[in-house]
């Protein structure tokens, strides 16, 4: 077992199959490209240099607001790689791209292009992110095993009994404290390790790994002993679960590389992209939920007064909140096509907005406004098309536990700060507080 993989970057979550959280929303029409050529109304558009800077709190990236009124599909350089790159940003746009099989994730391997980091965060050459059908669809359909409706309902009670024990030590402490070292960082990071098959008390010596494998860090010696240390916790896993069969999802890659339907080296990029994915960008995405609630006193109180509407809750802080910086992986053209009034030539990259399209006015009416009674389609968050989050479903349950428990263990819960001077992460790929003070 010896893959490297690609950690999640494509907004929040597992990045590795179709929408399978049986959701039901309204349609929305996307642009549907042509198979024969229609004339496009502008001409190619002129590149913009795109620095991705830090922003304060949960403010949307700028450039996100000026090319959705203005050139929502558009072209830019990032800081680091070669060439150039489309950005699509338009709802029902993202939506074509991602579902579109032309628009392919696996040419992107060995292709120079530009980038928001000085070296790719982890080899691109075995990541799972950067594969296509019919592999990725064999892939799927093994992983999708693990992320089902019974399983989520197995894991929430060991996520509850985390939850309050977590909490236990943060009243303990006493008021202030800071969520974000309570709660935020060590609870998903414990869920996502049970779910992969570790003891239910074993997730403290994973904790740093998933941080490091996604921070824009130049340090690439820490990188690679995250990396390994994480491997090698990932691989004692799968090996225990060849003799000692589980539930989980250790348990499923291991009879399902057993059986020769999956390879050892694809076992692993599941499970580490799982690990991944399940510990930074929850943490940091939980996070930025309570942060975003915390600073909307009559929403929490809402909360407060009837639970039952923090599902819904959830839903909307996840197309609200602006989970990343920048933009995630990209795709490679495989043949001339129309997109948004352009042609995006075949060879061309292509990047795809999922935060921008969450804010799209055509499709969200006053995206700028929080609104738990928000009505027709369904965000982005998590992705589209065959690529779509399978661990969506892990994630909402983890956001709903963590909500409700809090509410309902500290119901005086209010910032013990300032919500300026809250600080949140720097030079990450993925949003979040650093620390979120707290007082009851």
């Amino acid at each position: 077992m010896g893959a490297e993989v690609r950690p999640p970057a494509e907004e929040v979550g597992l990045v590795v199959g179709a929408r399978v959280d049986g959701r039901k929303r309204d349609k929305v029409r996307r642009r549907e490209a042509p198979m024969t050529f229609e004339p496009t109304t502008t001409s190619p558009p002129e590149v913009r240099f795109w620095p991705v800077d830090d922003l304060p709190g949960l403010q949307p990236d700028p450039l996100f607001d000026e090319v959705l009124r203005e050139e929502p599909v558009t072209r830019i350089k990032l800081p680091h790689g070669s060439g150039d790159a489309w950005l699509v940003t338009r709802y029902e746009d993202v939506r074509f791209v991602t579902s579109d099989p032309r628009f392919s994730r696996e040419q992107v391997v060995g292709c120079p292009v530009t980038t928001m980091t000085p070296t790719p965060v982890a080899s691109q050459t075995a990541g799972l992110q950067y594969i296509d059908a019919p592999r990725h669809t064999r892939l799927r359909r093994v992983v999708a095993r693990a992320f089902t409706a019974r399983s989520m309902q197995r894991l929430r009670p060991m996520a509850e009994r985390t939850a309050h024990a977590l909490l236990d030590g943060m009243e303990q402490s006493g008021s202030p404290a800071d969520l974000m070292e309570h709660l935020h960082t060590p609870f998903p990071i414990a869920v996502v390790c049970y779910f992969l098959g570790a003891d239910e008390d074993d997730w403290h010596a994973w904790a740093d790994n998933s941080r490091v494998m996604l921070s824009k860090t130049d340090d690439k010696d820490a990188v690679q002993a995250a990396r390994a240390d994480t491997r090698s916790r990932v691989v004692a896993l799968l090996r225990r679960r060849r003799t000692d069969p589980g539930d989980d999802l250790a348990g499923v890659l291991a009879q399902a590389a057993a059986s020769g339907e999956i390879t050892d080296d694809e076992a692993l990029s599941l499970a580490m992209a799982v690990y991944v994915s399940g510990g930074h960008a929850v943490a940091n995405n939980s996070g930025s939920m309570m942060y975003a609630l915390l600073t909307h006193p009559d929403h929490l109180d809402r909360l407060r007064r009837d639970p039952e509407v923090v599902p819904a809750a959830v839903e909307e802080l996840y197309r609200y909140v602006p989970h990343r910086n920048g933009v995630g992986i990209p795709r490679i053209a495989t043949e001339d096509v129309p997109v948004g009034g352009h042609v995006i030539p075949k060879g061309d990259v292509v990047y795809n907005a999922y935060v921008a399209a969450n804010r799209d006015p055509e499709v969200f009416p006053d995206p700028d406004l929080l609104d738990f009674d928000r009505q027709g389609p369904g965000h982005l968050a998590f992705g589209h098309g065959p690529h779509y989050c399978l661990a969506s479903l892990m994630a909402r349950m983890e956001a709903e536990v963590m909500i409700t428990v809090l509410l309902e263990r500290f119901p005086r819960l209010r910032l013990a700060v300032p919500k300026d001077e809250v600080e949140f992460q720097r030079e990450g790929l993925i949003r979040g507080p650093s620390t979120l003070p707290v007082a009851w």
